[in-house]
């Protein structure tokens, strides 16, 4: 009996059931909303009289679909609170924000009612729609500019007809991305879609902006054709690169001076300078810090991009100076291909090291002595201490360092041009700075590892001994007559010949009673070394009396007795 209970009650169980699953749907009085996704922001939530563009799938009560925006690859877009919907549409359309989606149950009065639609959609049918909204705006809708980025110095703004660099990701209002580049054009005549145009107006480089704009403002009831689809809302997310306008011209601002500026570079200068170039959203793309080496040119002569020809003039050596150029006096609308992109402005740190004039000469600035009884002159043999540096200051070399003097005979080539003028009519005791222009220095070359090429020098100077020297073309002078036997007295075997040792020991002698002088500064030896080989007309090591003559009956060519 028990089992024939519990049979019946599996049985009423069941029917139970199966009523229930196949009843008829509850009536509803109003729509029903269920909320199934909620994004994390709503800036924005639809209201009666917005646009609206959305995909849906509708669906009977019993999940048959009747229609899907998805299968016609579309979105639904319509005015809300415009009668263009149904009524049950209309109300669960309200409060909406972009990427919620909703599940709508409208009751029939709120839908085709009595009357169905066609074949679709059965007299009194309660429908569900499941909606994912991805657009609203409104037809008073202006541009929205949200800025969320802005660097602390701006010292320019974007105005009708600047050109401008900028870099943008391009959404639709959902997030769907349809583009993302660097674009360069005019601002405000036209050239870009209405919403962008203002949106750019009144950046600074370096800003960053979220730029949002309705449909006509951007690609309005058409669309693009391809990603961004017709009445659709866009949103820009913008970072202003470059600007510049075609009036431009370069601006320079001076960073800083050297205490004394005595002159200023002119056209027609060589100058040496190191720099750091960037793009003027700071981007680097050069440097001569990194080469270890200045950059080396004549300016005002067209060697460099025009803008940095103008920048350069009129500075101090030491001077620090910035100098922006505008793209029509630097690279153009080409770029250079790699590192600078056409049309770009570029920004220049720039360092004078040093400059000259191929005319320039020796600069000469002297302290002397109270007392001066001689001046040096050519053929002198002269000591001296020196520091030398480069023109912006940087150390070369100093006799201090070696700890002696620097001995030198004025007019036999042992020092560089300038320093042999800039020693020229000095006092014991004076004190010299000179200013050497490379010509006159170490030219073009320098001296590897120690003089760049090119380079002005300075050669702070003081002469501390002088020993005059002898006339031009005279290695050696008798200080007394010459002895009329003085073949004989050098000839001490009576040979009739002189040799080496003979004439060596012989004027020798005579320096040191104080008869005679050698050229001061260089090697005695190799002195008398040449004035024997000058005398021994037949070079077979012997002089003989018809061989030997004093110098003045000889030519000018040789430097003998």
């Amino acid at each position: 009996l028990l089992r024939i209970v519990l049979v019946q009650m599996i049985f009423f169980a069941f029917l139970v059931t199966l009523v229930a699953c196949n009843a008829p749907p509850v009536p509803l009085d109003d729509i029903v909303i269920e909320k199934t996704f909620t994004p994390e922001r709503c800036d924005r939530a639809v209201k009666s009289g917005d646009f609206v563009r959305y995909h849906y799938n509708g669906m009977f009560p019993d999940g048959k679909k009747f229609d899907s925006s998805y299968d016609r690859g579309t979105t639904y877009n319509v005015f809300v609170g415009r009668k263009q919907l149904i009524a049950g549409m209309d109300k669960a359309l309200v409060g909406m924000c972009v990427n919620e989606r909703r599940l709508v149950k409208i009751p029939p009065q709120l839908a085709y009612g009595k009357d169905g639609y066609g074949d679709i959609i059965p007299p009194e049918s309660i429908l569900h729609f499941d909606v994912l909204l991805l657009d609203v705006w409104n037809a008073d809708d202006k541009a929205q500019i949200q800025t969320y980025h802005k660097p602390e110095k701006c010292g320019r703004i974007v105005q009708v007809s600047d050109y401008v660099r900028y870099h943008y990701n391009g959404t639709l209002l959902d997030g769907t991305l349809f583009d993302s580049r660097t674009y360069d054009t005019y601002v405000g005549i036209g050239w870009l879609i209405a919403g962008m145009d203002q949106g750019l107006l009144g950046m600074c480089v370096g800003e960053r902006r979220i730029i949002t704009m309705p449909p006509s403002l951007g690609y309005g009831e058409h669309g693009d054709g391809s990603d961004i689809p017709p009445q659709a809302s866009l949103v820009f997310d913008v970072v202003l690169l470059d600007l510049h306008n075609p009036k431009d011209e370069i601006a320079v601002e001076v960073q800083s001076l050297p205490d004394s500026c005595t002159r200023k570079s002119v056209e027609g200068d060589f100058m040496r300078y190191h720099y750091n170039g960037t793009l003027l959203d700071g981007t680097f793309f050069d440097s001569s810090y990194s080469r270890n080496r200045t950059y080396d040119t004549y300016i005002g002569k067209g060697y460099v991009i025009a803008g940095m020809d103008q920048g350069l003039l009129g500075v101090c050596v030491r001077e620090r100076r910035r100098i922006t150029i505008p793209p029509h006096l630097a690279y153009g609308e080409e770029g250079t291909g790699t590192k600078i992109p056409g049309s770009a402005v570029l920004v220049f740190d720039v360092h004078i090291i040093d400059f000259h004039n191929p005319s320039d000469k020796v600069e000469i600035t002297s302290v002397k002595p109270e007392k001066c009884s001689y001046t040096t002159k050519r053929g002198d043999f002269i000591k001296y201490h020196y520091n030398a540096t480069l023109m912006d200051g940087t150390y070369i070399d100093s006799s201090h360092s070696y700890g002696k003097t620097y001995d030198v005979v004025l007019g036999a080539g042992q020092v560089i041009p300038g320093m042999e003028q800039g020693l020229l009519e000095m006092c014991v005791g004076e004190k010299r700075t000179l200013v050497v222009p490379p010509h006159l220095g170490y030219g073009e070359r320098g001296v590897d590892g120690e003089v760049p090429g090119s380079a002005v020098l300075v050669f702070d100077i003081e002469l501390v001994n002088v020993e005059e020297g002898l006339p031009d073309g005279y290695m050696f002078v008798w200080n007394d007559d010459v002895s009329p036997d003085l073949f004989s007295e050098m000839d001490r075997n009576k040979d009739l010949e002189v040799d080496t040792t003979e004439f060596s020991d012989y004027i020798l002698r005579q320096v040191n009673d104080g008869k005679g002088r050698l050229a001061p500064g260089f090697d005695p030896h190799r002195i008398i070394e040449n004035m024997y080989s000058n005398q021994d007309r037949n070079k077979d090591g012997r002089i003989t009396a018809d061989e030997f003559k004093l110098k003045a009956d000889e030519a000018s060519t040789h430097d003998e007795l």
